[in-house]
């Protein structure tokens, strides 16, 4: 019979197969120790954003966030939830520290407290909060020694995040958001207006091409993560890089026709790549000997 920490796992594993479209494949490649461990990073992410984005008052979310950050640092308060049961036992295990799944909580506040950003020091901050946490979290699990793995998982979570500032522009409108700097839009001479109407004229291109090279900067200096991570873990990495940097490629070739459609990749496409990462990662090195 499984013990109660095991079956906390199993429920953030389910929470993972079933709601992380873009993460799950990639998840699939870590060894099951670390496997779970990141499903639980996983499920309590998904809850922080479950609240930010439910039709709820401004003043309960705040309450539910307040609510969630006592149980980080009192785990007695989630003893009897699984979510919190399985991250407990991770944070613990890796060595987590807890002021990052803080910052996460901080993040998902800024979605309930800012609904706009000036500036893209602004919006870099609100990435950095949200996302690149989570990577600081991520490589905890993966395991490296080299501290500048750090700034490298920093630059890959706000590339993702990046990416999907401009693949939800219509999601997020809807909800009364507008991620994109707005000194941005207005260098364009694109509107707050046309954007809330889904007008994809030339300003609206010409603002995605700034803001898709922006991102495969952060995604180029992401790509350092890779060799300084275990082997075990650098599968995971890479495919959660690739999906995402194939996403913006495919919203580029696509002329950003992001207000018509959602843009992403299929659940074979996303197979595929993880599984050819992985055997990739884990096929031996060649030995060379030198002739004579």
């Amino acid at each position: 019979m499984s013990s109660d920490l095991d079956q906390a796992y199993d429920y953030c594993g389910r929470v993972a197969k079933d709601r992380a479209k873009n993460f799950y494949y990639a998840f699939r490649t870590l060894p099951s120790a670390k496997r779970r461990a990141i499903y639980a990073v996983y499920a309590f992410c998904r809850y922080c954003d479950d609240v930010a984005d439910d039709d709820l008052p401004a003043d309960e979310k705040r309450r539910l966030l307040a609510e969630t950050r006592e149980r980080l640092h009192d785990p007695r308060l989630g003893s009897e939830d699984p979510v919190f049961k399985a991250l407990e036992s991770t944070a613990g295990t890796f060595g987590i520290p807890r002021r990052h799944f803080e910052e996460v909580i901080r993040g998902v506040e800024m979605d309930i407290e800012a609904a706009r950003f000036q500036t893209f020091d602004q919006l870099r901050e609100y990435c950095r909060l949200v996302a690149s946490s989570v990577g600081l979290i991520c490589i905890e699990l993966f395991g490296y020694a080299d501290p500048a793995a750090r700034d490298y998982a920093v630059d890959l979570g706000i590339a993702m995040q990046l990416t999907n500032v401009i693949r939800d522009i219509r999601e997020d409108a809807a909800r009364g958001r507008v991620y994109l700097p707005l000194e941005d839009i207005d260098s364009f001479g694109y509107s707050e207006r046309e954007l809330m109407d889904g007008r994809n004229n030339e300003s609206f291109r010409g603002l995605m091409a700034f803001q898709t090279e922006r991102a495969r900067r952060y995604f180029d200096s992401g790509a350092r993560l890779f060799p300084l991570l275990s082997r075990e873990s650098k599968a995971c990495a890479a495919a959660l890089h690739q999906v995402y940097s194939r996403i913006l490629n495919r919203i580029e070739s696509s002329g950003y026709d992001v207000f018509g459609r959602r843009i992403g990749l299929s659940t074979g496409e996303k197979l595929l790549l993880a599984a050819r990462l992985w055997m990739g990662s884990m096929a031996p090195r060649p030995s060379w000997r030198r002739g004579r």
